[in-house]
C-alpha cells in the first residue's frame, strides 16, 4: 500500500485551475470533476481535505499562480499528506514548476493522486512516470498551441479570421465582413472621418464632437444579450480607434500587436497589447471589404497623426498650436538638423521668434540661431498664395457648399437618434401589447420598459425642436458672391479681418511639407519643401540688432542728438511735432518719449546754461548783447556777416560769442541801428507801455 498512516495523519490537498476566463464561464463540467476529488480525498481515508482553487483562470506554462505557491509552502512546512488533482496538466504545464512539486514531495513524503493512479515520488518508478507525464504534458501544450497559431495565421493569410469585429461592421457568410446596415451607425462614423479630414487633429475631432453632443457608437458584450450597440459621447481613445484602426481603410489585417515575455520574481509574465510597426505585420491586405474611406485616404490620415505626435522624434512636425506665427513646427534648422521653437513676447504676446534652442535644452551649449517672424511669415504666406491662386474659384465653391451643409450635420444625427427612439418605443409597444394584461408580473416590466422608451422619445424630439429654434440662416446671394470674390482673389480673403491665424496655419499645412532655413551673410535662406515633392528656395534680409518694424527712423537719432544740446525735452517734443517726424510706431512725440529715446541712446539732458558756458548764443541773446532788434541779427545771418548755424529748420540759430564779439559785427549793428525802418519820410515810431 502506498497509502500510509502518516500520509492520513496529515492533510489532503484538492488543488483546483483552469487556464482561461472562457474556460470558467464555458467549462463548468471540467471545474465540478476537480471539486470532485474532495469526495474522492475522504472516501480513502482523510477526515481533513483542503481545496486550493485561487488559480482559476490562470495558466499553468510559468506565471505567477499564488494557489500554486500556496499548496508548495505547505507541502514544504509537512502539512500535506496527499495532493489530489484529475490530471498532470492541472498541477504544472511547464517542467520547472512540475518537477520542483515532484522533488519536494519525494522530500517530506507527500503522494500525488490523479484519475489514473496514486504516485509515491520516493520510489524512482513512480517518480520516472511521474517525470514522463508532466514532459509529455509540456510537450502536448507546446504542439497544441503551436497547431492552433499555425491555423489562425493560414486563415488570416486568407483574411477570413475574425475574432471581434470593429463597430461598423457585420460578420457575413463565408466568413466576410459587410457594412453595418444600420444606418446612424454608419453616418456617425463617417461624420468622425469628414471632421477630422476638416480640423486636422484627433483632439479637435474630439472636441466638436463632444461640444454639439454628437454620440458614437460602441460594441457592448453581454451574455444575454451578446453583442449590441450602444451610444455615448465619445471620449478620446474612441476617436483615436476609429482614425487608426485599418479595417475603415478597407483593408484586413492581423499580427498589429505583439506579446512580450519578461521575468519577475523568477516568473513568467506577459504583456500583451505592444503595437508593431507597419512593416511587421503578419497580414495585411488592402481592399478586402468596402472601407468607409479608401485606402490613400486612411494612409493620409496616418501620416497627419503621426506629424501631429509632439516631442517624437526630430522628423514629426507637431500639431498646430495656438499664436500668431504661422510656421510653428514646419521650420527646421539647416545648421543643426533640428526643429526650431516657438516663442512670444511684447505686452500683447503677438511678437514672436523661431529659436533653435535644441542644443541648449539637450546639452546646455549655446543656442544656434533665431530670428523674428514678420517677413518670414509673410515671405512663405505670399508664396502658397501664389502657388492657390488658380484653385480660388474651387475652393470658393467648396466654402458655399460647405457652409450649407455643416448646418444640417447636428441635425441629421439627431433625427436619426429620433428614428432609433421612435422604433425602440414601438417595439416596446408590440412586446405590451402581446401579453395578457391580467399576467402583471410580466406586463408591469414590459410597462415600465415602454415608458422608458417613450421618454427617450420625448427627449430626442426636444433636442431636435431646440436645434431648430437657434438654427442659422442659410448663407444668401450676397454673401456666396462675397465668398465666390475672394476666390478669385486669394490675397483679400488672405488678409480679411475675419480670417484667423487657424485658418492661414491650415493653408500653409496643407500645402508645406517642411521648411528648412539657414542663416549666411544676414540673409534668411529658405528651401520651402512642398506636399507635392517640389521644392522652391526663398531668402528675405534679417533684422539687425535693435532693428525691428517698429524702430525709428536712422536720421532721428542725430537729430535728437543734436538737439538737445540746444534745447529741453518739452521744446524737442514741440519742434519734432512742427516738422512732421513720429515714433516707431507712428505716435506723436511727448516729453516723456523724448526722455525715453535719450535714456535709449545715451543721450545727456539739457542743462540750463550749458549754451553760454560752451560760447553759444541763440538770435534772442545776440541781439541784446549787440542792443539791436532779432529781425537786425537775422538780416545780418541771411546777408552772411554774422556766422551762425542753424541744424533744421524751426532750431535754434547757434551764434558763438566770438563772433558777436568782433568789431565788425558791432559795425554792422549800429548801421542797422541807423538806418530807418521804412523808406517813408512821415512814418512815426510808436512807443508802447
Amino acid at each position: 500500500m502506498k497509502i500510509l498512516p502518516e500520509h492520513f495523519a496529515r492533510g489532503a490537498y484538492v488543488y483546483v485551475r483552469q487556464s482561461t476566463a472562457d474556460q470558467l464561464a464555458n467549462n463548468p463540467e471540467s471545474r465540478r470533476r476537480q471539486y470532485g476529488l474532495a469526495d474522492r480525498a475522504r472516501d480513502l481515508g482523510w477526515s481533513d481535505v483542503t481545496v486550493i482553487d485561487d488559480d482559476l483562470g490562470r495558466s499553468g506554462s510559468g506565471v505567477s499562480r499564488p494557489g500554486f505557491e500556496k499548496l508548495l509552502a505547505a507541502i514544504c512546512e509537512g502539512r500535506v499528506g496527499a495532493v489530489l488533482a484529475i490530471e498532470v496538466s492541472r498541477l504544472a504545464r511547464n517542467g520547472r514548476d512540475w518537477h520542483t512539486l515532484i522533488e519536494f514531495c519525494g522530500l517530506v513524503g507527500t503522494i500525488i493522486i490523479d484519475e489514473d493512479g496514486i504516485y509515491e515520488p520516493r520510489h524512482p518508478n513512480d517518480r520516472m512516470l511521474l517525470g514522463m507525464k508532466g514532459t509529455m504534458s509540456e510537450l502536448e501544450l507546446s504542439i497544441l498551441r503551436a497547431r492552433s497559431l499555425e491555423a489562425l495565421k493560414a486563415k488570416a493569410r486568407r483574411g477570413e479570421l475574425f475574432l471581434t469585429v470593429a463597430v461598423g461592421y457585420v460578420k457575413s457568410r463565408h466568413d466576410r465582413i459587410e457594412m453595418d446596415p444600420d444606418q446612424r451607425v454608419r453616418e456617425a462614423l463617417a461624420l468622425v472621418f469628414k471632421r477630422f479630414s476638416e480640423l486636422q487633429s484627433i483632439r479637435q475631432v474630439h472636441l466638436a464632437l463632444r461640444n454639439e453632443g454628437i454620440m458614437l457608437p460602441a460594441i457592448c458584450y453581454t451574455r444575454e444579450a451578446g453583442r449590441s450597440i450602444v451610444w455615448k459621447l465619445p471620449v478620446y481613445n474612441t476617436v483615436h480607434h476609429i482614425l487608426t484602426n485599418p479595417i475603415y481603410g478597407g483593408a484586413y489585417t492581423f499580427g498589429r500587436t505583439c506579446s512580450r515575455v519578461t521575468i519577475e520574481e523568477g516568473r513568467k509574465r506577459i504583456v500583451r497589447g505592444f503595437r508593431r510597426e507597419r512593416a511587421d505585420w503578419e497580414v495585411l491586405i488592402p481592399d478586402h471589404h468596402e472601407g468607409y474611406l479608401s485606402w490613400a485616404d486612411f494612409e493620409r490620415n496616418q501620416r497627419l497623426i503621426a506629424d501631429n505626435a509632439t516631442s517624437k522624434g526630430m522628423m514629426p512636425r507637431g500639431a498646430m498650436r495656438k499664436g500668431e506665427l504661422l510656421l510653428g513646427g514646419l521650420l527646421r534648422c539647416g545648421h543643426c538638423g533640428r526643429k526650431l521653437h516657438v516663442c512670444y513676447s511684447g505686452s500683447n504676446g503677438n511678437t514672436g521668434r523661431y529659436n533653435c534652442r535644441g542644443a541648449l535644452i539637450n546639452h546646455g551649449t549655446d543656442p544656434c540661431i533665431g530670428f523674428g517672424s514678420l517677413r518670414v511669415d509673410q515671405a512663405i504666406g505670399a508664396e502658397v498664395l501664389e502657388r492657390l491662386q488658380p484653385l480660388g474659384i474651387e475652393a470658393a465653391l467648396t466654402a458655399v457648399k460647405a457652409s450649407n451643409q455643416q448646418v444640417n450635420e447636428k441635425r441629421h444625427q439627431v433625427t436619426l437618434a429620433l428614428e432609433q427612439a421612435r422604433y425602440e418605443a414601438a417595439h416596446a409597444q408590440r412586446q405590451y401589447d402581446a401579453v395578457d394584461p391580467d399576467n402583471r408580473l410580466v406586463a408591469g416590466e414590459l410597462e415600465r420598459r415602454w415608458n422608458v422608451a417613450l421618454t427617450l422619445v420625448r427627449e430626442r424630439q426636444a433636442e431636435l425642436d431646440a436645434l431648430d429654434s437657434r438654427k442659422p440662416e442659410a448663407s444668401d446671394d450676397n454673401e456666396r458672391l462675397e465668398i465666390l470674390r475672394m476666390g478669385a482673389d486669394l490675397s483679400e480673403a488672405w488678409n480679411h479681418p475675419k480670417a484667423t491665424s487657424v485658418t492661414r496655419k491650415r493653408i500653409i499645412r496643407a500645402v508645406v511639407r517642411e521648411i528648412v532655413v539657414r542663416i549666411d551673410d544676414d540673409q534668411i535662406k529658405m528651401m520651402v519643401h512642398w506636399q507635392g515633392g517640389d521644392h522652391t528656395a526663398l531668402a528675405v534680409r534679417q533684422n539687425k540688432a535693435g532693428h525691428h518694424r517698429w524702430s525709428s527712423p536712422p536720421d532721428l537719432e542725430p537729430l535728437i542728438r543734436t538737439l538737445a544740446r540746444q534745447l529741453p525735452d518739452r521744446d524737442i517734443a514741440s519742434l519734432l511735432n512742427r516738422l512732421g517726424k513720429v515714433t516707431g510706431r507712428q505716435n506723436g512725440w511727448t516729453q516723456s518719449r523724448i526722455c525715453s529715446f535719450r535714456n535709449q541712446h545715451g543721450i545727456e539732458v539739457y542743462k540750463a546754461g550749458e549754451r553760454v558756458t560752451r560760447g553759444e548764443h541763440t538770435m534772442q541773446e545776440a541781439a541784446e548783447m549787440l542792443g539791436v532788434r532779432p529781425m537786425a541779427v537775422l538780416r545780418m545771418i541771411r546777408a552772411g556777416h554774422l556766422p551762425a548755424e542753424q541744424y533744421c529748420k524751426g532750431a535754434p540759430w547757434v551764434i558763438r560769442r566770438d563772433d558777436i564779439e568782433r568789431p565788425d559785427i558791432k559795425h554792422h549793428a549800429e548801421s542797422g541801428m541807423r538806418r530807418p525802418l521804412s523808406k517813408l519820410s512821415d512814418q512815426r515810431t510808436m512807443t508802447f507801455q
